[in-house]
């Protein structure tokens, strides 16, 4: 892989290495950012992560014709508290498409250095719709904002539980 291929954002969180694996897995839908932007489907859902091996991150959301699921991935390293990964597929992904992201939870004296990698960009096309035209290192710059705004959104659901308010 490039440096091309892969984006890595971190941020540090003042909790302990358990309660940010925690929130960023069994809290995920609290924290991940709403809108078109962030979320999966077409409508407002739920965000949930199967915590283990092989779960599935997936968004689940109704419509007159039931629950429709958008798996966006599958676990695919589950090693509770400082690591996971999982495979990634974005709406408009083919079925041979697909994308790693992989995140570590690093203790630290101030709380735990969370940095996600999302990686495997070399093996999507380049005039694919998720690259919104962007190439080299301004596709890094759009994924690194991308993942930066959620990664915040995770430090501020944070402070808010524990009454600092960010």
């Amino acid at each position: 892989m490039s440096a091309g291929d892969r984006v890595t954002v971190s941020v540090l969180l003042a909790v302990p290495q358990a309660v940010a694996f925690d929130v960023f897995t069994r809290e995920i839908d609290l924290w991940w950012c709403e809108g078109p932007k962030f979320r999966f489907g077409r409508r407002p859902g739920a965000l949930t992560f199967e915590p283990s091996l092989g779960g599935r991150l997936f968004e689940s959301f109704d419509s007159e014709s039931g629950t429709h699921v958008r798996e966006v991935g599958r676990v695919i390293v589950w090693e509770p508290p400082s690591r996971l990964v999982l495979t990634w597929r974005n709406v408009n992904f083919a079925d041979d498409e697909s994308t790693e992201v992989e995140v570590l939870f690093a203790p630290s004296e101030s709380g735990t250095l969370v940095s996600v990698q999302h990686r495997g960009w070399g093996a999507i096309r380049a005039d694919h719709p998720a690259r919104h035209g962007l190439q080299g290192a301004d596709f890094s710059r759009m994924m690194g904002l991308w993942w930066g705004d959620l990664m915040t959104a995770m430090r501020v659901h944070i402070a808010q539980k524990k009454g600092d308010g960010g």
